[in-house]
């Protein structure tokens, strides 16, 4: 059984989707929608910067997006289909829209408001994130909660064993790291992002999406989408929108999302979209599980040769 799994924040790049614009027309028509949807050039900013403006989280969120989906259209015109799919904080927009649970033009502009929201719910420089690497989360959450003192400090990405990243209030997360060292973890690294995602920090940005999620036209999914927010199956469009307000501010449980899509018989993973960040996380969280990551023609090369399918796209190479 195939699962599909889309990335977040962290894996875009300038350059990204060029070459599969270039070389095959489904994904050069999946970008020129994304410019019509937003009503400015994303596809200029992913394949060619500039890098600041790529870097800033309301561009970001499209940007991935629109290539998860041009990655996903492409991969699914070879025969590769999958029964269920997962998405990274961000990436649950991607799934949605592979789910046909969301339009994609819907989704393009949601999360570029998303974006904006989540920049604006704290000034830049009160929040912070970091990965906590070498320690399990019941030890990094009493880091947390022994160096709050009165400030938000907790985990945001339960990513795999061993990995886990905090965020909150820039000094409360100093202090937690400090504290993680002295339980035990290896090292703590500070992330170099615009905002502390996936804590109480963001529930301003979750209380202005919230209403403009609930009014989409959003359709049952085609195929279960295992959420962030419980790693359960979302299987109707009511519970799918429920999921993606609560993961604004809740913690991003990805460990418990491959177990669940192990549990569900998920052997093999394909992850749709820049970068190979998933596909590493996986491997650590089950080793068992065939994983393969999909950006460019060589990677859809190797998951068609893999899963055994015939390619049916016709390209333009």
């Amino acid at each position: 059984m195939i699962a599909f799994v889309f990335p977040g924040q962290g894996s875009q790049k300038v350059g990204m989707g060029k070459a599969l614009a270039d070389t095959f027309g489904l994904c050069r028509e999946t970008f020129d929608e994304a410019d019509a949807a937003l009503g400015e050039s994303l596809s200029t900013l992913c394949f060619e910067g500039p890098n600041e403006q790529l870097m800033l989280t309301e561009f970001t969120q499209p940007a991935i997006l629109a290539m998860s989906t041009a990655v996903q259209r492409l991969v699914r015109s070879r025969g590769i289909d999958a029964s269920f799919a997962a998405g990274h904080s961000l990436g649950e927009y991607s799934a949605h829209v592979a789910a046909g649970t969301l339009s994609f033009a819907d989704a393009l502009r949601t999360v570029k408001r998303r974006g904006r929201y989540m920049q604006e719910a704290v000034p830049v420089g009160e929040g912070a994130m970091a990965a906590v690497l070498g320690l399990d989360a019941a030890d990094v959450a009493r880091a947390c909660a022994e160096a709050a003192e009165g400030q938000v400090v907790t985990t945001a990405n339960l990513n795999s064993p061993g990995q886990v990243v905090i965020a909150g209030h820039t000094a409360a997360v100093a202090r937690a790291g400090q504290r993680a060292r002295a339980l035990g973890a290896k090292r703590v690294l500070p992330l170099p992002v615009s905002a502390p995602f996936h804590c109480a920090l963001m529930k301003p940005a979750e209380d202005r999406l919230a209403p403009e999620l609930r009014a989409l036209r959003a359709q049952d999914p085609a195929i279960p989408v295992v959420a962030n927010v419980d790693a359960e199956p979302k299987r109707t469009a009511a519970e799918s929108i429920e999921a993606l307000v609560r993961q604004i501010s809740a913690p991003v449980r990805w460990e418990d999302v491959v177990h669940r899509l192990v549990a569900e018989g998920a052997r093999t993973f394909i992850e749709l979209g820049p970068g190979a960040v998933l596909a590493g996380l996986i491997k650590k969280v089950d080793r068992s599980v065939a994983v393969y990551s999909v950006e460019d023609r060589a990677g859809l090369e190797a998951v068609v040769t893999a899963v055994g399918r015939q390619p049916t796209a016709v390209d333009r190479s």
